[in-house]
């Protein structure tokens, strides 16, 4: 997402670049640069031009520091204008009630019950006990499609096939949830192809029959503007509470996230980035203003590893570095963690200055799965016992997987040297000696 916009708020910038100072000329050159570039990405007209105003005001309102070029002082405000019109400030679920009910609306086709599990499974993962309900009568399969999420994940599901009363299914799946002890209800709606006042009138129904804490509107983040008006008529009938933003992994210009916020004044508060249950983030309009300027998002990144990496394994895992006991097993475990994480062109993107590096570079999600094939080629000895992996078995190995012996051959010696490395690492007198003996680098004149 947002790689269109970055490559031409770049070459916007570079209207500045070697100018001594910002002046009423080059920042208005800059921002009709600017204001094309948010237009081609979809965003609303009005929100782009009061928008590009607001950035053009407070830059030449600014003296510009000997040590700050102009291009860098206007990528500060950018990055603190872009915040404000994503919203400012992260905006949370309200979940302090006991049962918290969430009522989930949108289109045909947004992405809303492969979100209601994806929030079940956040909030699960947040020490919640969720229920789901299946409020669905009208798509074919929507309720096994609910149902299967709920096994993938572990959370229960309420449904009543025999019924084609939505609002009579939700306050079921209410009764049901109180009784079970459920402190979170997420209840799964219809969708339309379109607006119409059927749906309207239905999902107005079951908003006064559940009196949901929490009304998340789900909207394709790939249909741009569309998603901006879609959101405005719901909003007009239901006063939702926050939006949805799906399949932002997808070929979307980011007009959506851009816009709604100053269209319907509602807050983001998640964004779905990939069809696993763990693809989904809460929205920091902060940490989106440096991603869309190409600053990356370090802190998201830390945070997704923090919820895959158990403390005690962590722990686990030192122990065995330093003995060098690090094997196989390991080493598939971990990617299997990094898996989890999200896509891999999405978190490269998260580092500061490689987004624009991989930009043209195709990562495929199965990345791993040579490396996979030649683990699980190993047997249980040889996961365990990595130097005992002589020419013979390397052979054997590379037939087992589908590789070639120089694949194998290599990747043992990448997980040797990796190996050393780390037991290095894990010592730290070690640590420090090695970080010692570094080259110094040139140290250039202030």
């Amino acid at each position: 997402m947002f790689e269109n916009l970055q490559d031409k708020l770049d070459r916007a910038f570079k209207v500045l670049k070697g100018q001594g100072s910002i002046t009423e000329i080059n920042v208005a050159e800059t921002m009709k640069e600017i204001r094309k570039a948010l237009l081609d990405a979809d965003v609303n007209y009005k929100t782009a031009k009061s928008f590009t105003d607001e950035v053009k005001e407070k830059a030449l309102g600014l003296n510009v520091l000997t040590a700050v070029s102009p291009g860098q002082l206007l990528t500060k405000v950018m990055n603190d204008e872009l915040t404000a019109l994503m919203g400012g400030e992260v905006t949370e679920l309200d979940l302090k009630n006991n049962p918290t009910i969430i009522l989930i609306a949108g289109l045909n086709g947004a992405g809303k019950t492969t979100f209601t599990g994806k929030l079940a499974n956040f909030l699960k993962s947040k020490g919640k006990k969720p229920l789901l309900v299946a409020g669905d009568v009208y798509r074919p399969a929507a309720v096994d499609q609910l149902q299967i999420l709920g096994e993938q994940i572990g959370v229960p599901v309420y449904s009543n096939i025999a019924s084609k009363d939505p609002v009579g299914i939700a306050l079921e799946g209410i009764a049901e949830g109180k009784k079970q002890n459920n402190n979170v209800i997420i209840i799964d709606t219809a969708g339309r192809l379109a607006i119409d006042e059927q749906m309207m009138d239905e999902i107005a129904a079951v908003k006064a029959s559940t009196k949901p804490h929490e009304i998340l509107f789900v909207v394709d983040a790939m249909t741009g503007q569309d998603a901006v008006n879609t959101a405005k008529a719901f909003n007009d009938r239901l006063d939702f509470t926050g939006v949805v933003l799906t399949k932002l992994d997808g070929d979307t210009r980011g007009g959506a996230a851009l816009s709604i916020k100053s269209v319907v004044n509602k807050p983001i508060k998640f964004i779905g980035t990939g069809e696993k249950m763990e693809a989904l983030d809460v929205f920091y309009p902060e940490r989106m203003a440096s991603r869309i300027l190409g600053m990356g998002d370090v802190v998201s990144l830390v945070e997704r590893a923090q919820q895959q990496f158990d403390e005690k394994e962590a722990a686990e895992l030192q122990k065995k570095i330093r003995k060098n006991k690090f094997d196989f097993n390991d080493f598939y475990n971990q990617i299997q963690q990094i898996k989890k994480m999200g896509n891999m062109k999405d978190l490269m993107g998260m580092i500061p200055g490689v987004g624009k590096m991989m930009k043209n570079v195709d990562i495929e999600d199965d990345a791993f799965k040579s490396v996979e094939a030649v683990i699980q080629s190993m047997t249980k000895f040889e996961r365990e016992n990595p130097d005992s992996i002589q020419q013979s078995r390397r052979l054997r190995i590379a037939k087992g997987s589908g590789t070639k012996i120089e694949e194998v051959t290599k990747l043992i010696k990448q997980f040797e040297d990796m190996r050393k490395v780390m037991k290095q690492f894990s010592n730290p007198a070690a640590a420090a000696k090695m970080m010692r003996n570094m080259p110094k680098m040139p140290q250039g004149k202030m």
